[in-house]
């Protein structure tokens, strides 16, 4: 086996292997960003617990295949990067939307979530849902009030009660 051979197989073992563990996997065209965008970019999502890469789409597809991923090959052409999410499954398309509202040369394409495809539309609407500690924080904010109203009203009871015995 030649030795260009091996290299490419050490790749797509490599891609399968982020594709395995990434709960979301977030695909983008990012031809036309400058230096500094792409450095800026790399940074917010490394921030966010997201790795970004770029593949050769031949050697992701193959990876794709590999692990059934079946159409993401359609989001394969033309210089794509990948964001790999290991933690939070919406994490790459939401850091990756914010950025492309401000840098016109960064498009979503596509990707998978939890074993779910997603075209360029659902994509964007999955980078609306807050992370996934806002939102424990709001369902808890969402008990926390009725409890508290519940402690005063007991409160008031009791306080009541208190001042009829006197």
């Amino acid at each position: 086996m030649n030795n260009n051979r091996q290299i490419k197989e050490a790749k797509v073992a490599e891609i399968k292997e982020k594709m395995e563990k990434a709960q979301g996997i977030i695909l983008a065209q990012y031809q036309g960003l400058t230096v500094e965008e792409d450095t800026e970019l790399r940074t917010k999502l490394r921030e966010a617990g997201v790795e970004y890469k770029v593949y050769k789409n031949t050697l992701s597809i193959l990876a794709a295949k590999e692990l059934g991923y079946v159409g993401l090959e359609e989001f394969l052409t033309g210089p794509i990067s990948i964001a790999f999410g290991y933690d939070d499954p919406t994490a790459p398309a939401r850091v990756l939307n914010d950025f492309a509202k401000n840098h016109k040369k960064l498009e979503l394409k596509g990707g998978i979530v939890q074993g779910e495809l997603f075209d360029a539309e659902k994509t964007k609407q999955l980078a609306a849902i807050p992370p996934k500690d806002v939102l424990i924080a709001k369902l808890l904010g969402s008990f926390k009030a009725p409890l508290s109203n519940l402690a005063y009203l007991l409160n008031a009871i009791k306080e009541k009660k208190e001042s009829e015995e006197v």
